[in-house]
């Protein structure tokens, strides 16, 4: 009769331990249930940490999405998400989604899936504001171009437009404005959003400017694991989002003071099928 006993208490001891364990990254129930979402940290009005503060479009975005999924602002975890590690945090299952300024392409889907686009954003440069002589991709050759490790920019503008400039690469955008500011590099170039955004911070007000030129399209999407069974809902909730006003809200708040104006012909986009 002991051991019978002791072996029934064993078992539901188990069942509390594996029930217990749901309770992180996407599953579980209540108020031990998590959510772990990937930003960029280093990218003003759309996702930056300041201490213990996360802000941003982007940050916005996800929480609201976070919020149709169940999850409240306390159940997410952000974590860090540069772009060359992007597809390793969702392959390995480290992030739950990925809302980092993050262009849908094919030779992503190969590794990764998207819900979206929420934003269509196009590449740009960053110049300092004193010159003149680089007005676009194609006044490059000879120049030296700024970007981040693991980001296509540099290398689409050195295969379209300029194939004599020469590619630096850091490991974040506030490396590259740095290098500009110092005279290490003549331009960055990364998508207009997140260069207004640079150009707007107090460190750098006055000193660089957006050449004011996109030449690409780029549709930012929900970056998910292969095996998700999320995309339609977070389709539904950008939806929402910009149905309710949240989506505008979100964005007039973060890009206030940069001047920057969002192309109204693309935006807000409608979010491609999944699958």
């Amino acid at each position: 009769m002991r051991k019978r006993l002791l072996g029934a208490l064993a078992l539901a001891a188990a069942s509390a331990l594996a029930l217990a364990g749901c309770g992180s990254n996407g599953g579980g129930s209540g108020d031990n249930k998590k959510i772990t979402i990937g930003i960029k940290f280093d990218q003003p009005g759309l996702g930056y940490k300041d201490g213990s503060k996360y802000t941003g479009f982007d940050v916005d975005v996800a929480t609201y999405i976070a919020k149709k999924l169940g999850y409240s602002a306390d159940q997410i975890t952000w974590k860090e998400s540069p772009s060359a590690q992007r597809e390793t945090l969702l392959s390995t299952h480290q992030v739950d989604m990925i809302l980092a300024t993050y262009s849908i392409t094919d030779e992503r889907k190969k590794t990764v899936a998207f819900a979206g686009p929420y934003f269509v954003a196009g590449q740009d440069l960053l110049v300092k504001s004193d010159n003149t002589d680089i007005t676009g991709p194609d006044s490059l050759d000879g120049k030296k171009l700024c970007s981040v490790t693991g980001s296509t920019s540099a290398q689409k503008i050195k295969d379209t437009y300029a194939n004599k400039v020469n590619l630096v690469e850091y490991p974040g955008y506030a490396e590259c404005v740095t290098a500009l500011n110092s005279g290490a590099v003549d331009a960055v170039t990364t998508d207009d959003i997140i260069l207004a955004g640079l150009a707007a911070q107090p460190a750098n007000k006055g000193k660089v400017k957006v050449v004011g030129k996109p030449f690409t399209t780029e549709n930012y999407g929900v970056g998910l694991p292969k095996d998700n069974k999320t995309c339609q809902q977070i389709n539904d909730a950008i939806k929402s989002m910009v149905d309710d006003g949240s989506w505008q809200k979100a964005l007039d708040t973060n890009l206030a003071g940069t001047g920057y104006k969002p192309d109204a012909s693309k935006n807000p986009p409608t979010p491609a099928a999944c699958g």
